[in-house]
């Protein structure tokens, strides 16, 4: 057990200085052992009635079998611990996109997460002691065909303006990749199709920024007081000074979340806070009052991981 837990300790320290040097660390090293892995979150979750997704840990496939025999398709493979979507597989609807998953998962980290999947709309809240600090809707690489352009075309102009905009380096271009031509194949296009007018194209499956994906602003005051409650009493169930909520909500942030379809996924005690300076849409928002703010606490072991 000592040198499992050993290995476990060197496995996370190289995925935070090789991965997470750009991320904030703004909580102590005690909040962020208490939100390291899926399994503590929703453990917390479940024990202060908060919607997530039922989910469970496991090490070998038969437990993901026995899940999905239980509570069916479409679901969720993802490692036990990671960050920026990476080794995350969604929506899995069949038994072969299932055990895809299962071992390329493994690759990140040795215990992985099997969880129901919500088809809605995907955000990050950033939440500060008594304050929503941010809060970003999360989009994976998309075009939108004018009918006339093919989807490369759309492309290079998409990346033109993201580029004119100034959202790189920390938003990414979309490139074709060995990923995005094979999911466009699966959908039956190429880079050489030519949408229709208004046609959306998604690109790749994941909500990341890494293969081209795109943020948006939400402007906190549309956010209804029930659903703001929600996100700042997660906030003092870690007894964390931040914290980056993942949230897919069916009908949308606007939306009390106790009226429609709602899970929480996971929190990230030291989220990346770039790119919420960096939206294709909507405001890009003043947010130095809040780095002001953490910037003042007092963070015990802030650099120790």
């Amino acid at each position: 057990m000592k040198a499992i837990l050993a290995l476990k300790k060197r496995i996370y320290t190289a995925i935070s200085k090789k991965f997470m040097s750009d991320c904030s660390s703004y909580n102590s090293l005690e909040v962020r052992r208490g939100c390291r892995s899926k399994k503590q979150a929703r453990a917390i979750f479940a024990a202060n009635g908060v919607p997530h997704a039922k989910g469970k840990i496991f090490f070998g496939p038969l437990a993901a079998y026995q899940f999905v025999k239980e509570h069916g398709f479409p679901v969720v493979i993802k490692p036990n611990v990671s960050g920026f979507s990476r080794g995350s597989y969604f929506p899995i609807g069949n038994y072969k996109e299932l055990y895809t998953a299962l071992l390329l998962a493994k690759i990140w980290w040795p215990s992985t997460v099997i969880e129901q999947y919500l088809a809605g709309k995907n955000y990050r809240v950033v939440v500060i002691d008594g304050e929503i600090m941010s809060v970003i809707e999360r989009f994976p690489p998309t075009v939108i065909g004018n009918g006339r352009d093919s989807i490369r075309q759309l492309a290079e102009t998409e990346n033109k303006i993201r580029a004119e905009m100034g959202l790189f380096p920390t938003i990414y271009p979309i490139v074709e990749s060995e990923q995005t031509v094979k999911y466009l194949a699966e959908q039956g296009l190429s880079f050489d199709s030519v949408p229709e007018k208004d046609q959306s194209i998604t690109l790749f499956y994941r909500i990341a920024l890494a293969p081209g994906g795109t943020v948006n602003t939400i402007d906190k005051a549309s956010i209804p007081a029930v659903n703001q409650a929600l996100f700042l009493q997660v906030l003092s169930m870690f007894d964390a000074n931040i914290l980056g909520i993942d949230v897919i909500m069916e009908a949308g942030i606007d939306v009390p979340y106790d009226q429609q379809k709602c899970i929480l996924l996971e929190v990230n005690s030291r989220p990346y806070l770039k790119m919420h300076d960096v939206p294709r849409h909507g405001l890009r928002e003043d947010l130095s009052r809040y780095y002001q703010k953490l910037d003042n606490l007092s963070i015990a072991q802030s650099d120790t991981f």
